[in-house]
């Protein structure tokens, strides 16, 4: 199936590791010009961005993008279009977990007020203010596409998730609207995909933790990898995709 990927330059932010790096690897293996984001390593994302140049022929780029910054979002909006000229997609996948997310002993509200108000507020207005600044770039063309990565935690729960599970539901929200707005102006579509626990090369030691009843859940009786909750990604973020809009969609097995 060709998802009309070619040429199109596509923003994956949180793209140095996790699914972050199988979906970064999928766009560009459709032919899109890709721009990795990352937070604090920037070796790992420019290594990340060579190869994908090198394997698929197309043009990948790293910068970086910080969801606690104001300034952030407009400068990276700024260095992609200086870089490629157009935004086409754009992947909102960068997380700020936080002090208090992996956090399974505690009680929500012992949290310091500083620790879960940052990642409310960075895990929201991160992906709200990036969205925001590619926005008039979409209408401009009368084309794009937006994919919001949730997590399982803000519809199934999570002791020790109440605060990143609440930023995540936020992007719902946020979605459902967007798509009504963005879609006056052209063919843009704006989803949700929700995962559930993924197993990637960097999360090794938690699914390995995870006790084998937990799999036995989904229908298929085993966690999904990074790589085929990218797939859901890619092509609700590409041309193939012409009619699944406003939706927050489950990728994990069942």
């Amino acid at each position: 199936m060709d998802l009309g990927l070619e040429g199109r330059t596509v923003i994956v932010t949180g793209a140095s590791g996790g699914i972050g790096r199988h979906i970064a690897r999928r766009f560009a293996a459709e032919g899109a010009d890709v721009v990795l984001t990352y937070h604090s390593s920037a070796e790992n994302a420019r290594g990340a961005a060579e190869k994908l140049a090198a394997d698929h022929g197309t043009k990948a780029m790293a910068a970086r993008f910080d969801l606690g910054d104001a300034a952030s979002a407009p400068a990276l909006v700024e260095a992609v279009l200086a870089w490629s000229g157009r935004i086409d997609v754009l992947v909102n996948n960068a997380v700020r977990w936080g002090a208090t997310a992996p956090d399974t002993t505690g009680s929500f509200e012992d949290a310091p007020d500083e620790a879960w108000q940052a990642v409310v507020r960075d895990n929201v207005e991160g992906a709200l203010r990036l969205s925001r600044s590619v926005a008039p770039h979409l209408r401009r063309r009368r084309w794009g596409r937006l994919v919001h990565v949730s997590s399982s935690i803000a519809t199934e729960g999570m002791t020790g998730g109440e605060y990143y599970g609440a930023a995540k539901a936020a992007l719902h929200g946020f979605s459902r609207s967007a798509a009504f707005s963005l879609g006056r102006d052209g063919d843009i579509l704006s989803n949700v995909v929700i995962p559930g626990l993924t197993r990637t090369e960097t999360n090794t030691h938690i699914v390995d933790s995870v006790p084998p009843e937990y799999a036995q859940r989904h229908p298929i009786g085993r966690l999904l990898h990074g790589d085929e909750v990218a797939a859901a990604i890619v092509y609700l973020g590409s041309a193939a995709n012409t009619g699944i809009n406003g939706q927050a969609i489950l990728v994990n097995g069942g």
